[in-house]
């Protein structure tokens, strides 16, 4: 039996010092969402005792996932985060897979009007990327990744946002990983800071980060945001969320994050009445707030 040839690919040996200068500054990107920056945060040696430092945001460089059932927020978060990191200069990626790129850019719009933002100011830094008209780029990843490599040299983008991923997979859901890996990779290599918008199944429990195409996404990403809802119908969910029968109770959680520490407490959520997604306190806090009302 001959012997297998060795092959050593020593160029993926490093030492932590040779790790860390390759690494982006470990510092926070603003989402444009309220309440949700200050749930991250890093650890700092003060007066000889480790404290918390909230870090302003997602991670710099962190792959995140946005997973929930419809209509629970999560394409108002990443239109958000659009268009906060548009305001402060940032050019954005935008793949659209479910949303034609003319209906995605009155969205956009209303969204910076709600955030105050002068749209007009902001509308060459948000580069559409339209899958959702031309289906070579849902279906055939190379050509997707071709182009989106032409965006960011063109335009030098360091944010992304695909929404949804799941629709770069539907009805092949046995490719989910590794279409969900090579977007992971290849946004790692450009060095983007990204949003992946991922769809549950009504199958899956509200609060967990499963999404469409099983565990993929969640195993993947640098970090999870898992957004449900909670339709109040019975005396007792009433009681619990100290809600009226017929409300809907938004929760949020961050399901986890490598990158940096975070909040892991379950977080009310609410989309207001201008249609901007805001983060609430933690449930915990608001039941005992509301306890001691009584």
């Amino acid at each position: 039996m001959e012997e297998r040839e060795r092959h050593i690919i020593y160029d993926a040996i490093y030492t932590v010092s040779a790790a860390k200068e390759k690494a982006p500054e470990l510092k926070g990107v603003p989402t444009g969402v309220k309440g949700l920056d200050e749930l991250f945060y890093v650890v700092e040696w003060k007066g000889k005792k480790p404290q918390r430092k909230p870090l302003g945001g997602i991670p710099l460089g962190c792959i995140a996932n946005l997973t929930g059932m419809p209509d629970t927020g999560k394409s108002l978060m990443a239109e958000q985060f659009t268009i906060k990191q548009a305001s402060l200069g940032e050019p954005v990626c935008f793949v659209t897979v479910e949303t034609p790129a003319t209906f995605l850019s009155v969205g956009l719009e209303q969204r910076a009007k709600a955030m105050g933002v002068d749209f007009k100011e902001i509308e060459d830094k948000i580069i559409i990327l339209d899958a959702a008209s031309y289906a070579r780029l849902r279906d055939d990843m190379p050509t997707l990744l071709d182009t989106l490599a032409h965006i960011y040299r063109t335009y030098k983008v360091h944010r992304t946002v695909i929404d949804s991923i799941t629709g770069l997979f539907e009805a092949r859901e046995m490719l989910a990983r590794s279409i969900v890996r090579a977007l992971y990779t290849f946004c790692k290599k450009w060095y983007q800071t990204a949003l992946f918008i991922s769809q549950k199944r009504s199958s899956h429990e509200e609060l967990s980060a499963e999404a469409a195409g099983g565990y993929a996404v969640g195993h993947i990403v640098d970090c999870s945001m898992v957004l449900s809802k909670e339709l109040i119908l019975s005396a007792r969910a009433a009681q619990l969320y100290k809600a009226e029968v017929g409300e809907i109770v938004r929760l949020f959680r961050i399901d986890g994050c490598r990158m940096c520490g975070h909040d892991t407490r379950i977080h009310l959520m609410e989309i207001t009445e201008l249609g901007l997604v805001e983060i609430g306190p933690s449930l915990v806090e608001f039941l005992k707030a509301k306890e001691g009302k009584k």
